[in-house]
């Protein structure tokens, strides 16, 4: 099992090319940034809390490509790609670019996004964000992998174009679809190749082990063969990441709070045994 960092990288503690060397120099074996292109003010957490952080996220495939440029094995992801809120034509070259110039290396998390009021802004009804991811990834897909790709479908349509660069990974990047809801799996294999839940704590961590189960029987039944599993968000306790790697699971990616450069450090000198330890055992 592999551990990887997550964190809200904006314009706070350390730049995203900092904090990319120093994970890579501890042995992290990947990055992962979540997006927000705003936060609408009047929005609130589901605790009911305040959402004004998330507004200071750098664009991920900004932050990704200056990452790339300042490292050689850190393996590079999006902890979650709003997808339902981005131009698919756009975001296929966005992708395919980030992965040719990082030689490979990156791996393509998307979600449907919760805030409401943001999706709204962008023009998408929350209540078919699901259909639109779907139908999004599907699209993209095909401009991967098809030199003249074409796709009609509800809420994406166009005809035959041209786009290059290819992705250097073929036929594209793993494909990570975000979510914990009943319906998560489905959409994994429906238009995914991973799933990359959150998990909050040892409740969770039992929950997702038997979920992991169900999810590669049916992965079988389906002829799909391995479905790699990503868990986000995961907090750094041994007990808990034990029964991770019992389940299976491929990739725990710990979450780095905000801070000054020396807290950060100081934390992620702390997690580095746990990088080392699971890197020695796999």
């Amino acid at each position: 099992m592999d551990i990887g960092i997550t964190t809200f990288a904006g314009s706070y503690g350390m730049t995203p090319p900092e904090l990319a060397h120093a994970i890579e120099e501890r042995g992290f074996e990947s990055l992962f940034f979540p997006e927000h292109s705003h936060i609408p003010v009047h929005s609130r957490r589901k605790d009911g809390g305040s959402t004004r952080d998330y507004a200071e996220t750098f664009d991920p495939f900004v932050a990704l490509s200056a990452v790339a440029a300042v490292t050689r094995t850190l393996k590079l992801g999006t902890g979650v790609c709003l997808l339902t809120q981005r131009d698919p034509i756009v975001t296929a070259k966005e992708v395919a670019c980030l992965d040719q110039l990082s030689g490979g290396r990156f791996l393509f998390g998307v979600g449907a996004g919760w805030n409401r009021m943001e999706l709204a802004n962008h023009g998408t009804d929350p209540r078919t964000r699901m259909a639109l991811l779907a139908e999004r990834v599907m699209a993209m897909r095909r401009i991967w992998t098809d030199d003249e790709a074409e796709f009609h479908g509800k809420y994406v349509d166009f005809e035959p174009i041209w786009s290059w660069p290819k992705p250097h990974q073929r036929p594209h990047p793993p494909i990570l679809v975000g979510g914990n809801g009943p319906g998560a799996e489905d959409r994994v294999l429906a238009f995914g190749d991973g799933w990359l839940p959150q998990c909050d704590g040892l409740a969770d961590a039992d929950e997702l082990s038997e979920r992991a189960a169900a999810l590669r029987r049916r992965a079988t039944d389906a002829g799909r063969g391995t479905v790699p599993i990503t868990v986000f968000n995961t907090p750094p306790d041994d007990r808990l990441l034990d029964t991770l790697a019992d389940a299976g699971i491929d990739r725990c990616l710990l979450l780095l709070p905000a801070g000054t450069e020396s807290q950060m450090l100081a934390r992620l000198d702390e997690w580095a045994p746990l990088a080392s330890r699971w890197r020695r055992l796999t």
